[in-house]
């Protein structure tokens, strides 16, 4: 029931985190904004876990796990119902702050939910757990811009910038205000589900786990979380990894909306695929075939090769999507693109081994370490904005130049990092 329960929420997590990949294309439309501008919408998503993680840590301590965590639920709730007055009015500053109470909620329960999966059983099969979790997690990444693609867009699924560029100002004013209506129903609806989830948390009964010291050093029983290198160099390196992830996953929809392409909200499915690849891979070979710090170096090699392709790939040829998937039927893509869905591949074992390694011998320091490594996750809302930055100085594709860095810390610390316990 634990198991199952904290994968409940590991859904919850993907599917309301990788609704971002479908808003921000959709809200660049309706909002009329840059691309610099739309992915302010995940900089206030994200940002919002930098600012409330140590606050949600306190929480934690004084509620405890199960209070705090159906008080995350019902923060999302309050989040999603914002998005009614900002869809009405078309106001962005609206769409934003409703970002950040839904980033807010999201943060306690990942400062609960993570630690919690760590303890439930052995170390070395904790990559395993939070596995198992990942799927779900980006299972529901691949759900969330199909439905909101269905149900938001409906009429509209083949609207794009250059669409709706060549329309006359009238009617395009007209469906810019109808594809906002569109949102308000489906976020009542989520809205309403959360709350109900919040109380069927509250009434079951979950396992109260202590975290002592009776896996901490002897010489660290005392002190602060600073005296954990590895935990500080996990939290770098997990800054890293969300901004590559959210770029991978928010910036395809962008990036295949300029090249004209059809249901850009819909492609950040792709990228998830590629995750739930990932993460069925690491299930089957961690810890029986390779180790989690092996996993991870891994992961950070496949990420620059990647970035190199997408860099200086083609955008007028599908050779790459039609030799993967297009047998199957499925639309196929510019190889750029395909490249950045197949990022997924590359980022699914990141946080799930880096997790495990971090918090390694934190002891009764483990709540405040978890708090670190949940501000890590800033990445996402900093890295993007860079990239948007990038974008408009040189070209969208060449921007992806900043994740070179960010994939070359984490085989660092896959490496070195990790077992780094004096400064």
């Amino acid at each position: 029931m634990p198991i199952l329960t904290i994968g409940l929420l590991f859904f919850i997590f993907g599917f309301v985190t990788w609704l971002n990949g479908a808003l921000i294309p959709f809200l660049q439309m309706v909002c009329e904004l840059s691309e610099i501008e739309a992915l302010f919408i995940a900089f206030c998503f994200y940002v919002a876990y930098v600012v409330m993680a140590l606050p949600m840590a306190r929480i934690l301590e004084k509620t405890g796990y199960k209070k705090g965590m159906v008080l995350g639920l019902l923060l999302i709730a309050a989040g999603c119902l914002l998005f009614v007055p900002a869809a009405l009015s078309k106001t962005f500053a609206i769409f934003l702050f409703a970002q950040f109470v839904v980033g807010s909620g999201l943060t306690i329960l990942q400062t609960a939910s993570n630690p919690f999966i760590v303890h439930l059983g052995a170390q070395e099969s904790a990559a395993a757990r939070i596995a198992f979790m990942g799927l779900l997690n980006k299972f529901a990444g691949v759900l969330a811009p199909l439905l909101f693609t269905a149900l938001v867009l409906g009429d509209f699924s083949n609207v794009n910038q250059l669409s709706l560029a060549a329309l006359p100002e009238a009617e395009r004013l007209e469906q810019l205000k109808q594809m906002s209506n569109q949102l308000i129903q489906p976020y009542i609806g989520m809205a309403i589900a959360l709350a109900v989830l919040a109380a069927g948390l509250a009434k079951i009964n979950l396992p109260d786990i202590k975290f002592t010291d009776n896996n901490t050093p002897a010489d660290k029983v005392s002190g602060t979380i600073m005296q954990f290198p590895h935990l500080i160099l996990g939290a770098v390196a997990l800054f890293c990894y969300v901004g590559v992830e959210v770029i991978a996953g928010d910036t395809i929809g962008l990036y295949g909306s300029s090249l004209g392409l059809d249901n850009a909200t819909s492609l950040t499915s792709y990228t998830m695929t590629a995750m739930v690849i990932g993460y069925f891979l690491g299930l089957i070979c961690i810890p029986r075939f390779i180790t989690q710090p092996q996993a991870l170096a891994g992961s950070a090699t496949l990420g620059l090769i990647l970035t190199l392709f997408i860099m200086f790939g083609a955008n007028d040829t599908t050779a790459i999507a039609s030799v993967l998937w297009g047998w199957s039927g499925l639309p196929v893509l510019p190889d750029t693109v395909t490249m950045i869905a197949l990022l997924g591949l590359a980022n699914a074992m990141v946080w799930p081994t880096l997790w495990p390694l971090a918090l390694d011998g934190l002891g009764k320091f483990t709540p405040q370490g978890s708090a670190v490594l949940i501000m890590g996750i800033a990445g996402g809302a900093i890295l993007p904005l860079t990239y948007g930055g990038l974008s408009d100085l040189m070209s969208s594709q060449f921007a992806y130049v900043i994740m070179l860095p960010c994939y070359l810390f984490i085989g660092y610390y896959a490496l070195l990092g990790h077992k780094k316990r004096v400064w």
